[in-house]
């Protein structure tokens, strides 16, 4: 038997190649390693470093239902090799199996970053057998004993924390315990077999529908815990469960039982899984985002936008509302660049002169809305210093769109010989270069002939498993046709490396980080309710980076200071999506945007590098106090909101002052209607806040 031990970056990882030459991930934890913690009285199929399953094998060891456990042959895979190197990012571990019977040899790619405590995971197929193998499921990463450092039952000791996540009430973690999911632990039962996995899916286009590809899990004894991300624009699926006396947690891209999707590999033929990141920290929920926070900005796209944080104004939300015209675009241009917004961005509309839904595709101006052309309002928002930007929708085609009629089927996601229809939309497939060809053109125009520095790219469908045409089944379909999606972004980014293209898929449906190596922004909401924004505002951290997060600031026509304060606290330590009807509310309202802005240009440099706290924790929506942090050596940034509470006073913990001496300032808004007291004793700031909703920003200085 041979045990490799890893330290690197606060992780500790254990790995056995056992006496008959297999491969077990014993350990992945911030807490050492302890031989004694495995309690199994076998290992046998169990504690894989990777799990697989092809068609047509028997799997002969216990198990019940169809969870991801003794997978075949993932079960009797053997050791063939590993490398154990550094590159640019840091130490990287691959690990290559086999299996002799069927000749499909899996290396599991585990890359180390240098002072973050997460891996990038991820596995590559390869059949070197004489005959075609059907993959069905391949982890990304699997490991067996997520619960068994302490000494308590899992059932007091374990906290899942799971995202969920829909339109309009994004990012809404809960917290379970194992017990309220039904994986309870049986007195003093040490050996447990069941049927039972908790498991979170996606299957389709829209890959945050209804969670977030993330979770974190803790053990409340030892202080340790566990979070991962699954990095994919499509189906994914994690799953915890027991198998022999432990937990183990599997994460992956589709499957078939999930996603209908399986791949057919000829001799010489491989594929890649999606990746994920695994972290591990000591500590609390906080401790664990950081961590991530540093990993997701190591692994995105480097970019000019999220080291600048431009200021965006959009005309949609609470003004235009998708119904621009030359005449409504010129003022609010005036009131948007004397408020201080750096990008003026028109919204749904601009290509119609009507209802224009199920007529999308051409993405052609309308000469009806604009007389003299789009160049107009774009050459003025350029002549107010602003950079103009577009809202397009590129991956879909209305049904009545007249291009529709005239392209090949195969633009198009077809399912049982007809094209798939989702809310009076064909999804393209771009997998099809001709497809392609159509979206660089749009791209290419409007970069050309308006100067366009902006796009708000939004995907409202959600076109289901896949598509038919030109693949193994349907599930793979959709994979590669995602896959090519990234890939012609990816392309449009070479070329344009200046132009912004914001993520929005009806708000915060696609916030996934396959999406955000890429864009620079993410749309996180459509919620219209400025009130309950707060909530999706203040927990967005934890599903993006700060400065990625895009959150609406749209004050009322008809309102008072306070809610413009609300509104404009809502964005300020994360990104500015400027909106409302600037031109139609009153001088001092106006003046408390501009104040806003002003504000946001003398901290958005920290923002860019600061680290995400939550003192009152993750907010709920009906939380009475809300409230989000971010830190830096040297400062911290907190956002208070007060949303119907009883009383108008709340205390803070602040946390990470590491008992410095502080200033505590509140920053936005100048005027003076609110009491605040820093309490060095107990490293708390207590605020008043008179009026039911409202909010304030304070900044504190560490000495």
């Amino acid at each position: 038997m041979t045990r490799i031990h890893i330290h690197e970056n606060r992780i500790h990882m254990v790995l056995d190649i056992t006496a008959d030459n297999q491969v077990k991930l014993l350990h992945f934890s911030a807490q050492p390693f302890d031989e004694k913690d495995i309690v199994a009285k076998t290992r046998e199929g169990s504690f894989n470093l990777v799990e697989l399953n092809l068609s047509g094998l028997d799997r002969p060891l216990e198990r019940h239902g169809t969870k991801y456990i003794v997978t075949a042959p993932g079960y009797r895979m053997q050791y063939d090799s590993h490398k154990d190197y550094r590159n640019a990012l840091g130490r990287k571990l691959e690990v290559t199996t086999f299996d002799a019977e069927t000749g499909v040899y899996v290396t599991s790619h585990i890359q180390f970053y240098d002072g973050i405590s997460v891996i990038r995971a991820y596995s590559e197929v390869v059949n070197r057998g004489a005959e075609t193998q059907t993959l069905e499921y391949i982890s990304s990463f699997n490991y067996t004993g997520i619960e068994k450092e302490g000494i308590l039952p899992r059932d007091e000791k374990m906290l899942l924390k799971i995202p969920h996540n829909s339109w309009q009430r994004e990012m809404d973690w809960k917290s379970y315990t194992l017990d309220q999911l039904g994986l309870s632990q049986s007195q003093q039962v040490v050996e447990q077999r069941s049927s039972k996995a908790i498991g979170v899916t996606n299957t389709g286009n829209w890959s945050t529908k209804e969670y977030l590809p993330m979770g974190y899990l803790e053990n409340r004894e030892t202080a340790s815990n566990l979070f991962w991300q699954i990095e994919h624009n499509g189906s994914w699926h994690w799953e915890i469960s027991d198998q022999t006396a432990h937990l183990y947690l599997a994460l992956s891209g589709p499957t078939e039982q999930e996603s209908h999707w399986f791949k057919n590999l000829a001799q010489g033929d491989s594929f890649v899984s999606v990746p994920v990141a695994v972290g591990v920290a000591v500590g609390g929920f906080d401790q664990a985002m950081g961590e991530l926070t540093r990993y997701r900005r190591v692994i995105r796209r480097s970019n000019e936008d999220n080291e600048s944080l431009a200021i965006i104004f959009n005309d949609y939300m609470n003004c235009l509302w998708a119904d621009p015209t030359t005449e409504k675009e010129l003022p609010l241009i005036d009131a948007a660049a004397e408020a201080g917004c750096e990008y003026f961005c028109i919204d749904a509309g601009w290509y119609s002169p009507g209802f224009w839904w199920d007529n999308v595709g051409e993405w052609r101006e309308s000469r009806e809305r604009f007389p003299n052309g789009l160049i107009e309002v774009t050459d003025y928002i350029r002549k107010k210093g602003m950079i103009p930007g577009v809202w397009l929708e590129i991956e879909v085609m209305g049904i009545k769109c007249p291009k529709a009629k005239e392209v090949p089927e195969d633009w198009f996601f077809t399912r049982h010989g007809k094209k798939v229809h989702d809310r009076s939309r064909y999804q393209l497939d771009f997998r099809n270069p001709q497809v392609v060809e159509h979206a660089n053109e749009v791209i290419d125009r409007l970069v050309a002939d308006y100067g366009v520095g902006y796009i708000k790219m939004d995907y409202n469908i959600e076109p289901g498993i896949g598509t038919e045409l030109y693949a193994d089944s349907i599930g793979e379909g959709l994979l590669e046709h995602e896959r090519a999606y990234l890939a012609w972004l990816d392309g449009i980014f070479a070329r344009y490396p200046h132009l912004i293209i914001e993520n929005c898929s009806s708000g915060g449906l696609r916030i996934d980080y396959a999406m955000l190596q890429r864009h620079s922004i993410q749309s996180t909401s459509d919620q219209e309710d400025y009130r309950r924004y707060a909530t999706i505002a203040a927990n967005s951290p934890s599903g993006l980076t700060p400065e990625q997060s895009a959150i609406w600031s749209y004050p009322l026509t008809e309102g008072d200071k306070e809610e413009v304060v609300f509104n404009m606290v809502n964005a300020m330590l994360l990104r500015i999506h400027q909106s409302g009807h600037l031109v139609h509310i009153n001088a001092e309202r106006k003046a408390l945007v501009k104040e806003a802005l002003d504000c946001y240009k003398t901290i958005r440099h920290d923002i860019k590098t600061a680290l995400p706290f939550w003192p009152l924790g993750l907010s709920k929506f009906a939380d009475p106090w809300v409230s989000l942090g971010l830190r830096t050596e040297h400062k911290q940034y907190v956002a208070i909101w007060r949303r119907n509470s009883e009383t108008g006073t709340c205390t803070l913990p602040i946390a990470y002052t590491g008992g410095r001496k502080v200033t505590v300032r509140c920053a936005y808004p100048s005027f003076e209607d609110c009491e605040y007291a820093w309490n060095a004793g107990n490293q708390t700031l207590t605020v008043n806040l008179p009026k039911t909703y409202s909010a304030r920003l304070f900044e504190i200085t560490l000495e």
